[in-house]
């Protein structure tokens, strides 16, 4: 499975990779098993854009999706909701992180 991945802009080495979205591990998926967006969502008794929305980055996968895909390709629902969580939270990280530790200081219990 491949999973393309842009480089940093130049100049900037120490910025790290964006997340890498769900959709594009199951496009790769899609690709290694030779099959189409459109058979796989026929085959999952889903609308054909909602795969495609997953595949292009534009929609998360949903527990019921996660629990199709599992079923379809052998795998289980939580590694397909855990690739959307990780990816949900290194996104929230990377935009809010600088922001939460200005606004929120850490708990220090006093004894």
């Amino acid at each position: 499975m491949r999973i393309a991945r842009k480089p940093p802009k130049s100049g900037s080495p120490s910025k790290k990779l964006p997340p890498v979205h769900p959709g594009e591990v199951l496009k790769s998926v899609l690709e290694d098993a030779g099959l189409t967006a459109n058979r796989t969502a026929l085959a999952l008794r889903i609308p054909a854009n909602r795969l495609t929305g997953i595949i292009n980055g534009a929609r998360s996968i949903t527990a019921d999706t996660a629990i199709r895909l599992a079923r379809f390709f052998g795998t289980s629902a939580e590694m397909w909701i855990n690739l959307q969580a990780k990816y949900d939270l290194q996104k929230a990280e990377d935009e809010l992180s600088e922001r939460v530790a200005e606004e929120v200081a850490p708990f220090v219990k006093v004894a």
